[in-house]
């Protein structure tokens, strides 16, 4: 079968976010993995279709469930895994790990383990930006846990009010931790969103890169010509639980047949052929940044006063 080039090409990506967090899985009942961690199996399309259309000037602000941003936007892999493993050559020098990623050189700027706490961060950041006639836009990435936060609400406001350049980008998987919109949210997000001047999009196929890349390109060049805030929401379903490696159906918050339906229409799972085609080169480029990370020095007694 032929496929375009920008199809391949955020196939692989997507992939290669696939295979780092299988690996994750696979490392963490050891005691490599230094920090707990949130996983993005299943929200990859996501992550790669927006960053298709960001440079690398362009800043987001990613938050605890941040991996496939990260390495969407050109976080290295190598220092991402010796990140998680607590090692000093980690891209935070192993003081971060995986809740709290951060690399600025590409424009990922530091999350946080406290729902929606950067989303202000982008703002502010947005603002400074402005004044200084700077080119450039900034993304909050959050879920839509942070939806019910006081910080998202007067961000939006804060937003409208000054024009700021900022996407608010909300991957919207039904859950916070446990608990979906229906127990959570009297709102209608649109309506509230629209009432403080900022215009509302959304996708609903989140599964699909390809879709993404092409319908978050409008949001996002909105936000560039109108030089202020745009809100896109985008459909998504997260595979595993919550924190940790696992599946979690047995604990009843929802059932494995809504996560089924996704993965029906999921193209890494659904496309062997594309899969075959990339899976060894990107299990070696895995295996050597694994390789890297369990290679390197922890820190010791004196790193403990540095970076505070």
């Amino acid at each position: 079968m032929e496929y375009t080039e920008i199809f391949k090409k955020l196939f692989y990506e997507a992939l290669r976010i696939r295979l780092v967090e299988e690996k994750i899985i696979e490392l963490y009942p050891s005691d490599l993995i230094q920090s707990p961690v949130h996983l993005s199996v299943g929200q990859e399309s996501v992550a790669v279709g927006v960053c298709a259309n960001l440079n690398t000037e362009d800043w987001i602000f990613i938050n605890y469930r941040g991996h496939a941003f990260y390495l969407a936007k050109g976080g290295p892999l190598p220092e991402f895994f010796a990140e998680l493993m607590g090692k000093k050559s980690g891209q935070s020098k192993g003081k971060a790990g995986s809740m709290h990623l951060a690399s600025p050189k590409q424009g990922i700027m530091g999350a946080s383990a406290v729902v929606g706490s950067t989303i202000s961060h982008a703002v502010g950041a947005a603002l400074i930006s402005k004044v200084k006639n700077e080119n450039k836009i900034f993304i909050a990435n959050f879920g839509d846990g942070a939806l019910e936060q006081g910080v998202f609400h007067e961000s939006l406001n804060f937003a409208s009010l000054y024009k700021t350049p900022v996407l608010f980008l909300c991957e919207d998987n039904n859950l916070a931790v446990h608990s979906p919109k229906k127990e959570r949210q009297s709102f209608s997000l649109k309506n509230l969103v629209n009432s403080y001047g900022i215009p509302f999009y959304e996708i609903h196929e989140g599964y699909d890169f390809l879709k993404v890349k092409e319908k978050s390109k409008i949001a996002i060049d909105e936000v560039r010509k109108s030089n202020g805030p745009i809100f896109l929401r985008i459909n998504t379903a997260r595979y595993r639980e919550h924190v940790g490696p696992g599946e979690d159906f047995l604990a009843g918050y929802r059932k494995k047949s809504e996560i089924d339906k996704w993965k029906e229409l999921d193209p890494l799972i659904c496309n062997k052929e594309l899969y075959e085609e990339f899976f060894n080169k990107i299990k070696n480029e895995i295996d050597n940044a694994v390789n890297f990370g369990m290679s390197s020095a922890l820190p010791n007694q004196e790193d403990l006063f540095t970076d505070v």
